[in-house]
């Protein structure tokens, strides 16, 4: 039987490494791993921060799902090699996904279990949940796993006065999916401080929810694939509805335990396996 250490050293769709990227020319360590992913990257929202002006054929980027698709397009703006220095124009434009697929890509290709998990960061606006992405790498020397937001370069930690190690984001600083899912249904939390410009409330917290599942079953949809529960209102949710993603919370909140649980639910209802035009 699988375990789940085994299970995120494997690559998905997602986060297959690019045939033109040398697993042994990759750094060995995480700092560096995360300078190559912010090389390869200028996250959308951020473009004009840097001094650079976007067309909407650059904004466009962002729509690429796969490492294998992004790297490609990398190529076509400057074919020197992935680990080469780029200057900004020539990153690939993205968001906080785009960080998190690339850098798990890296991290399992380096032999490190690793995993995107779909959330909401805490640090960007004072009290608010603002839909994000992260990746959890494991740490065998610690015994857990450690938590890395590869978008906060050295420019975005000073803008947005960071005071905690981005390579080792508390738990309480983001909030993964079935985090925020089971904190909004208990009442600890108002769900409509979650979400991202005047996109809220309870039906954000269950996309990102099944977006942090299939994330934990190394599927990282783009954040606006929408489909099955995710694309229900929140007045066509019945209990049976409820029943599982409640289920599917549970699970994703103690995955150390629960792995084999997360899997069965996953292959068990086709409702929630994206459609082949996702996978595609």
């Amino acid at each position: 039987m699988e375990n789940d250490l085994d299970f995120y050293l494997q690559p998905g769709v997602m986060t297959a490494l690019p045939e033109s990227i040398c697993a042994d020319e990759l750094p060995d360590t995480l700092p560096l791993l995360v300078e190559l992913t912010q090389n390869a990257l200028v996250h959308i929202f951020w473009a004009e921060r840097y001094g650079l002006r976007l067309s909407e054929m650059r904004k466009s980027e962002v729509n690429l799902r796969t490492f294998r698709a992004k790297e490609t397009r990398l190529r076509e703006l400057d074919p020197s090699p992935f680990t080469g220095r780029r200057s900004i124009e020539k990153r690939l434009v993205g968001n906080c996904r785009d960080f998190s697929v690339i850098l798990a890509s890296l991290l399992k290709a380096r032999h490190i279990p690793a995993r995107a998990r779909c959330g909401f960061g805490t640090y960007f606006m004072q009290d608010h949940y603002e839909d994000h992405w992260v990746v959890e790498y494991w740490n065998a020397h610690e015994q857990r796993w450690i938590m890395v937001d590869a978008q906060l370069d050295e420019l975005q930690q000073k803008a947005l006065k960071i005071s905690f190690d981005p390579l080792d984001v508390p738990p309480y600083k983001f909030i993964t999916g079935a985090k925020a899912w089971m904190l909004c249904r208990t009442g600890q939390a108002d769900p409509e401080k979650f979400g991202i410009f005047d996109m809220k409330g309870l039906w954000f917290v269950r996309g990102d929810l099944v977006r942090d599942f299939l994330a934990l079953n190394n599927i990282e949809i783009l954040p606006w694939d929408v489909y099955g529960i995710i694309a229900k209102h929140d007045n066509q949710i019945n209990e049976s509805d409820f029943e599982l993603l409640d289920r599917m919370d549970g699970l994703c909140l103690n995955t150390r335990n629960s792995f084999t649980g997360m899997r069965a639910l996953f292959t068990d209802y086709a409702d929630l396996q994206p459609p082949p035009s996702i996978l595609n």
